[in-house]
């Protein structure tokens, strides 16, 4: 009977002790931040060991302290590289896009809340039991449209042929995760779904409105206005910049895909382009007005009561006291890309990576970012602090079987 009541303590206590170390694991004071020194340099010292325990066949970082340039590092195991070496972006393209967008809602030549039929002639929404008028701009741009396209662009080989918009649309030819159709599965404005397609569709728009091709019009509407004059969404006008070279997970070199989605993964730009775009969203600029701005950034789409998406880029971290970082993430398998670029409206601090041939380098060392500058933290963080939390898991459960021990013997002495 005593040895049922001991076994009970000693349940109860490991309990306890489990729900302190989960405690202070969701509200982040057991995570520790890739480094305790409050500097841009610091940081880079930590991602440098980062590169050493995995491929990366090219990285460029850009650290941004009230809105400029605090630190910037380069690394590659080829040519060398700087800020001004052009890099694919994948998703990262959709934020851009997205500025495409609100300079024609600016023009007076669209509506985001109107139905994207009413600017559609080439393509159309094939037909499905859902109302089609629910499926507007703003929905499109928050992933909240009820398309399950669910796409993940790959892009095309130099010996492949392109698609056209339309045949994309209809069914992505280079399409993974799903059967690369663009429609609508559920009803709009439910629920979050990412959706490439969603991109591409705002792309066909854009070439509708504007009658241009959307390079063009980016082009002349945001690339040159912001000065980012080392960027665009055709592969082909990269070769005649600095590009960097593209690489496989093996450490191979991959040759360069197209793409017919290029508003939704077929940007390239270079960090210090990228670098004019983050501060476009901080400062008054050429392109969008302050009140375009802030309503891009809004949260849009939610997961349960909190906010994943605004109306282009991603919401990443929110304290409603100091925080609040918004931006995008894009990757790709072939060639392999990572790159991330993510913004606090708040305290004007920013971070851009951008790298190939790791899967998911740059995005995990965002997290960290975040987890360093506003101690919110995600998966990511948690799992880099694995150890540590086992750790302190096992030498508590040690002490409390020791303490247990302790007091059974002392008590039985007694006795």
């Amino acid at each position: 009977m005593k040895f049922l009541k001991y076994a009970i303590f000693l349940i109860i206590a490991f309990i306890i002790w489990t729900t302190i170390i989960g405690y202070g694991v969701v509200n982040g004071f057991l995570l520790r931040p890739i480094t305790s020194e409050n500097t841009s340099e610091a940081f880079i010292e930590k991602t440098k060991e980062r590169i050493k325990e995995e491929f990366v066949g090219n990285l460029a970082m850009v650290l941004i302290e009230d809105g400029e340039v605090s630190a910037d590092y380069f690394h590659s195991i080829d040519k060398p590289i700087d800020k001004y070496t052009v890099f694919q972006m994948a998703s990262v393209s959709k934020w851009v896009t997205a500025w495409g967008i609100f300079a024609l809602v600016e023009e007076g030549k669209l509506d985001i809340n109107q139905p994207i039929e009413n600017y559609l002639t080439r393509w159309h929404l094939p037909e499905s039991e859902f109302n089609h008028d629910e499926v507007t701009i703003r929905r499109l741009l928050a992933h909240t449209s009820g398309l399950v396209d669910d796409l993940g662009y790959e892009g095309f080989a130099p010996d492949e042929k392109v698609q056209t918009i339309e045949e994309s649309l209809t069914k992505a030819a280079d399409g993974f995760y799903s059967e690369g159709v663009a429609k609508i599965g559920y009803k709009p404005g439910n629920d979050y779904k990412y959706s490439g397609a969603g991109y591409t569709i705002l792309q066909l728009i854009i070439e509708e409105v504007s009658g241009q091709s959307f390079q063009d019009y980016m082009t002349e509407t945001v690339f040159k206005p912001l000065k980012m004059e080392r960027s665009t969404f055709h592969w082909s006008d990269s070769l005649d910049m600095e590009l960097a070279t593209l690489y496989k997970s093996d450490g191979t070199i991959s040759p360069p895909y197209r793409f017919t989605a290029l508003a939704a993964a077929s940007l390239y730009t270079c960090t210090d382009d990228l670098t004019k775009f983050l501060q476009a969203n901080l400062l008054e600029n050429p392109v969008l007005s302050a009140e375009s701005v802030e309503l891009m950034h809004s949260a849009e789409a939610f997961i349960n009561v909190h906010p994943v998406h605004a109306l282009g880029p991603k919401v990443y971290a929110v304290n409603d006291a100091e925080d609040y970082i918004t931006g995008h993430d894009g990757s790709s398998g072939r060639p392999v890309i990572n790159t991330a670029a993510r913004l606090n409206l708040k305290t004007n601090d920013g971070i851009i990576i951008l790298e190939m041939g790791s899967p998911n380098l740059a995005s995990n060392l965002s997290d960290e970012w975040i987890f360093w500058k506003t101690g919110i933290a995600d998966y990511v963080v948690i799992h880099a602090n694995k150890r540590y939390l086992l750790t302190w898991l096992f030498v508590g459960f040690g002490v409390i079987l020791t303490l247990m021990i302790y007091l059974i013997m002392k008590f039985h002495r007694k006795e």
